[in-house]
């Protein structure tokens, strides 16, 4: 029978600034044969005609193996927020869960 590995915890340190974070509102994702390339963006999409100007507010490689990882978080927890933002806009019926 296969031994347990025990359970690990992070103890990550950050900055204050960090923790913070920055927007964005733009992503372009590519890749190579050895890592993935996130690229983060605030652009302005007000902007009618011509080129949107925008800034690069974070670069982020990863592996392909965390590649997967990540895209297999972001959908569980996109899901979780759909059922509860799905739940959150139910339509009440007169009657249910009122008193009379």
């Amino acid at each position: 029978m296969p031994e347990e590995l025990p359970e690990r915890q992070f103890n990550i340190q950050t900055t204050p600034e960090i923790m913070m974070g920055v927007y964005s509102n733009f992503a372009n994702v590519s890749h190579s044969d050895y890592e993935f390339t996130i690229t983060f963006a605030r652009v302005d999409h007000e902007v009618e005609e011509g080129e949107v100007p925008g800034v690069v507010v974070s670069r982020v490689n990863l592996s392909p193996r965390f590649m997967r990882e990540l895209m297999d978080a972001m959908q569980d927890n996109f899901s979780k927020w759909q059922t509860r933002e799905g739940i959150r806009d139910l339509p009440e019926f007169p009657g249910h869960g009122e008193s009379s």
